[in-house]
């Protein structure tokens, strides 16, 4: 029995010892657990607040124990909802050893409660969150005194925005520029006007002298804003006419197409966002603004002459006395040269800018050739005869007219490219004056050659103004007559005299859809002279060497079915392949040495832009402004639109129908000569652009939608 006893004895102490084992394994497991636990809460606690040290807090009393056990069970409650996201991120084991007595059983009462808790976890993302919305608010910047207008901006934009700004892309960037800066105003601080808006003021209030109208521009009265409503209308209303002054100074205040069917010439919209950009971060605004204008010399020469017709300019007004007529007479076969001597010359001198020999008091050659040009200018038959009604046309200008063609002409430099020329070249370029039948070659700033020409005759056949690029020189051209002279001009000849093509040297050859092609194969009679200048263009149209060299003589010379005819183009053809292809030394005399009955295309590595322009008044070399008469009645045309059209919206594109290269079938007279004998291009074969340029007719570009088409003409040769 004892040793039951003691055999249960000792049973019970290995029991006891087992059992004291595995309560101190769970205890020490519980007591690691709940140490990192406690680590990784006083992490979050002491990130989120400061913490008394614990040897500053003061023994608890029985008293503070039961007032505080309810607080003691929500703050272990919100240890460990925070313990889940930050366990991870942070622990600190030297953090463990501080406080293990006070831990160690507090989260092993309040375990199941921290798991029934668990649902009320998202409250302390609430009370993370709230702070985060501080950063945002914050980065605004924008000042008290600012933001009850910039909350009047933010309603406009998200609901009235429309009601300042027409253009989509314009509200577009008002939304983008002002949402950035959380609408705080730009050119408002405090209710006063800032550096920027008084620049932007003072550009629009001088529009007038970059030919523009001030009154499209209007300028809203800040003085009298006093209300955040007042000062919001205000900034959106200074900013659409900042917009306003951008695009038409840019492109005009009407666009070409308003105009006439035969232009075309590249867009060059601006970007709403970037005058914002700009302007708005520009060390001067005004001169950020003006920089839409064209930066091109003849426009800004055209300016300061605009600044002296409204009686802005330097000088004394010059005054040509009356007396007898003065004519010059140059030297003949049977008589000399007769130069007549005035007191008045030095003054006409003057008056017509001829700076060289000023005191001179002879009418010569160089006098009667300034008067001749200003009688033509002024729309007087050109005589070179200084009689009274010249004199009294030079002292009583038609100053209001001479501003009217101005302004238009200004108003066209709008529609060119910013750039004329092409960089790879040096910005070389070529641009044609129609009115002043001049073309002149020019690179680096500097005129590299210049010869007359004759272009196309008023009416059907005027010479289109343009931007392309000559792409290549066809030395020995075929002519391919245009469609429009066959069926006008050579099909009816045809009926009156069966034999006339071929007297002409021309050849025709009919289809086998019935249409009719006629052309003029390479030679010294050829229409199109030895050279041909290729950039292919929608009306069909090109420059050209010519077997008339008469016309090159008069004054006027608007004589073509509307190609352009040179008068020097071996010259020409050298000038250019030069600058394209400077290695290969071309000359003149190389150029003609090509000249035989075999076509021979010279390309360009680097095509060169041609500017075909309209200029009825410009700036000659010696600074004097030079009138030349409005042979299309483009300049008629626009001083029409801008008086007559007053609040329509001139910058809209007009829809013009596109040239027609179709050959319809012909019956052709009896004793008509057929080259091909019916052997010739189906209604598949090449179209006469085709034949011209080769390669395909080029694609139009589709018509606005809304607007009724106008018959577009075909221009040739």
């Amino acid at each position: 029995m004892r040793d039951c006893l003691n055999h249960r004895a000792g049973f019970d102490r290995v029991l006891m010892t087992v059992a004291a084992t595995f309560l101190t394994v769970s205890a020490s497991s519980a007591l690691a657990q709940d140490q990192a636990r406690s680590s990784a809460a006083e992490l979050a606690i002491e990130a989120a607040i400061p913490r008394p040290e614990p040897a500053n807090v003061p023994p608890p009393t029985a008293s503070d124990i039961k007032l505080d056990t309810t607080a003691t069970v929500q703050d272990s409650a919100k240890e460990p909802a925070k313990e889940p996201v930050k366990a991870d991120v942070a622990p600190a084991p030297d953090k463990v050893e501080t406080k293990p007595s006070e831990v160690a059983t507090t989260p092993a009462t309040e375990a199941p409660k921290s798991e029934t808790a668990t649902p009320a976890a998202p409250a302390a993302p609430a009370t993370v969150a709230a702070p985060a919305a501080e950063p945002v608010k914050a980065a605004s910047n924008v000042p008290a005194a600012d933001q009850p207008v910039a909350d009047k901006l933010k309603d406009i934009i998200g609901a009235k925005t429309s009601r300042h700004f027409d253009r989509k892309n314009e509200r577009a960037a008002i939304e983008k520029f002002y949402g950035a800066r959380d609408f705080a105003p730009v050119w408002t601080q405090g209710g006063s006007l800032t550096a920027a808006a008084k620049g932007v003021i003072a550009r629009l209030k001088d529009a007038a002298s970059d030919g523009l109208n001030p009154t499209d521009y209007p300028v809203p009265d800040f003085a009298s804003a006093t209300t955040p409503d007042a000062l919001a209308d205000a900034e959106f209303k200074l900013t659409a006419s900042m917009f306003d002054y951008a695009r038409q100074a840019q492109s005009g205040r009407m666009h070409w197409s308003q105009v006439s069917g035969d232009i075309l010439y590249p867009e060059h919209p601006v970007d709403p966002n970037e005058v914002l950009a700009k302007v708005t971060t520009a060390t001067d605004a005004s001169t950020a603004l003006d920089s839409y204008n064209p930066p091109h010399k003849l426009y800004k020469e055209l300016k300061a002459k605009l600044a002296e017709l409204r009686g802005q300019g330097n000088g004394p007004v010059i005054e040509i006395a009356d007396g007898p007529a003065l004519k010059y007479t140059p030297a003949g076969k049977k008589q000399a040269e007769i130069v007549v001597e005035d007191a008045r010359v030095p003054q006409l001198r003057a008056k017509l800018g001829l700076a060289e020999n000023a005191s001179d008091t002879r009418y010569d050659a160089a006098v009667a050739d300034a008067v001749r040009k200003f009688q033509s200018g002024a729309e007087m038959k050109a005589t070179g005869i200084l009689d009274d009604k010249t004199v009294k046309a030079l002292n009583t200008p038609k100053r209001d007219k001479q501003i009217d063609v101005v302004l238009v002409n200004m108003e066209r430099w709008r529609w060119l490219p910013r750039d004329l020329g092409a960089p790879a070249l040096g910005d070389a370029y070529v641009i044609l004056n129609i009115p002043d039948y001049t073309l002149k070659v020019m690179q680096r700033g500097q005129q590299v050659w210049t010869t007359r020409v004759v272009t196309g005759k008023p009416g059907t056949h005027a010479t289109p103004l343009l931007t392309e690029t000559m792409k290549y020189i066809t030395v020995n051209p075929t002519w391919n007559v245009p469609p429009s002279i066959v069926y006008n001009e050579y099909l009816p000849a045809l009926q009156q005299d069966p034999t006339v093509l071929q007297r002409m040297g021309l050849k025709l050859e009919q289809n086998r859809d019935g249409s009719v092609h006629i052309s003029q194969p390479p030679g010294e009679a050829n229409a199109l002279g030895r050279i041909r200048f290729n950039f292919p263009n929608k009306f069909l149209v090109y420059q050209h060497d010519t077997p008339d060299k008469n016309l090159f003589a008069r004054e006027d010379r608007a004589f073509s079915h509307g190609c352009m005819r040179v008068q020097n183009p071996d010259q020409y053809a050298s000038v250019l392949l030069n600058i394209a292809m400077p290695n290969e030394k071309y000359t003149p005399e190389r150029v003609r040495s090509m000249y035989g009955k075999s076509e021979i295309d010279l390309k360009f590595p680097t095509p060169v832009p041609v500017n075909i322009t309209y200029q009825t008044a410009f700036v000659d070399d010696a600074g004097k402004l030079q009138f030349r008469k409005d042979v299309y009645g483009r300049d008629a045309t626009m001083i029409n639109i801008l008086k007559n059209n007053r609040g329509k919206d001139l910058e809209a594109v007009v829809a013009h129908s596109q040239p027609s290269y179709s050959r319809p079938a012909t019956t052709l007279p009896s004793g008509v000569a057929v080259a091909n004998n019916g052997g010739g291009f189906g209604s598949s074969g090449p179209n006469f652009f085709e034949r011209l340029f080769g390669g395909g007719a080029p694609t139009p570009p589709p018509a606005p939608v809304g607007r009724r088409s106008q018959q577009q003409r075909v221009f040739t040769r």
